[in-house]
């Protein structure tokens, strides 16, 4: 391996030529940042550094970090080592996790797609000492939609958080009052567990299928002011049937599980829009528990409302989930299964002759009418 080493002028940096016709490049870390927290404890995040880039030699000595292996290779690594040191000037601690993802962003061919820097330091909302934040590219784009668009669809499996974000965004923007109000609402559908005759008041009864939606309020909420803002009528949780007849000016609107409501629920729903009003509308389609043979009207609407201006489908996938990284290789089992599945239904019928119609010489015949008379 040469041992070439590059300079940088005005904060660019050029790698230069190696003896074995790769190229090597010389990243100085500025004494500010400790290199323990570029590196990782135990050098945690090189290791993960090296495994997206096998293909590149990567070398630490002191406050320098040397990369080499071909042009493409080097300048990933490169722009890598500058979005690392721009989200450490934030006071944001890097993690193996934003550290993979911003490899994955890096390695994007979109060129609009923009740094991980400005992804991970994208605050959306702060509550008692917690900052929420997208993690992925696609929900940085599902968070920039929702700012531009009247109604939002997130699409995506679990995990992904497109109902936090949602709900994250509703919070900050009755915060910055531009809304009046928040309503949270669900199909209140059961799944699979056949629930009964739940003791208790109307409220108390459909509350299990509105938990989720309260959990995320006290993330992102003080919770002994959710209460009194949901008392007067700031806040509202209530199941998909109450939208009926409505007409919600100046809220923000957040459907979620519409993988679950039916056509007619989803037209309903999304015609109770008025004036200074958002709407967000998350569903996963691999989760639908309605009853056999309904339709979801959340794979209905796609079809219906694709082309309409000023509605927008974000499509969240397996790599945007961000919980346990085992959640995301379940969800990308779970495809590979349904679509096997769904070869092996189409294949039999592939392969089935047709039926012959019956010709002439095998039709059945009519029985003979009889034309005696009596006398």
């Amino acid at each position: 391996m040469s041992d070439t080493s590059q300079t940088r002028t005005n904060g660019q940096s050029r790698p230069d030529p190696a003896d074995d016709g790769r190229v090597s490049a010389r990243i100085v870390i500025p004494e500010k940042h400790p290199m323990v927290t570029l590196l990782g404890t135990a050098d945690s995040l090189l290791r993960v550094i090296e495994q997206g880039f096998p293909a590149a030699d990567i070398h630490v000595r002191g406050n320098e970090v040397t990369a080499t292996g071909v042009r493409a290779e080097v300048a990933l690594v490169q722009r890598l080592f500058d979005e690392m040191m721009l989200v450490l000037r934030t006071g944001q601690p890097l993690t193996e996790d934003s550290v993979e993802r911003s490899i994955a962003m890096l390695r994007s061919q979109d060129p609009d797609s923009p740094a991980p820097s400005q992804v991970f330091t994208a605050n959306i909302l702060s509550n008692r000492g917690r900052t929420i934040r997208p993690k992925t590219l696609n929900q940085q784009r599902y968070v920039e939609a929702i700012d531009r668009h009247t109604i939002v669809f997130g699409l995506g499996p679990a995990g992904t958080g497109k109902t936090y974000l949602a709900m994250a965004k509703a919070v900050q923007a009755l915060q910055a009052k531009e809304v009046n109000r928040i309503i949270l609402t669900r199909p209140a559908v059961e799944a699979g567990e056949r629930l009964g005759f739940l003791p208790g008041t109307l409220y108390e009864k459909i509350d299990p299928y509105l938990r989720p939606l309260y959990d995320a309020l006290h993330d992102m909420m003080d919770p002994d002011s959710i209460p009194r803002l949901m008392a007067a009528g700031t806040i509202e949780v209530a199941p998909l049937a109450y939208m009926r007849g409505r007409t919600l000016n100046d809220a923000f609107i957040i459907l979620d599980e519409a993988q679950n409501t039916s056509p007619e629920q989803m037209k309903m729903f999304l015609t109770r829009l008025g004036f200074n009003s958002r709407v967000v509308v998350t569903g996963d389609t691999s989760q639908i528990d309605l009853p056999g043979g309904t339709r979801s009207g959340l794979k209905v609407v796609q079809e219906i409302l694709a082309d309409v201006p000023d509605i927008h489908f974000s499509v969240l996938t397996s790599t945007d989930v961000v919980r346990h990284k085992l959640v995301g290789r379940i969800v990308d089992a779970y495809e590979r299964w349904d679509a096997r599945q769904e070869a092996e239904e189409v294949a039999p019928a592939a392969r089935k002759p047709a039926q012959r119609r019956p010709g002439k010489a095998t039709a059945l015949r009519a029985p003979r009418q009889s034309h005696r008379t009596e006398s």
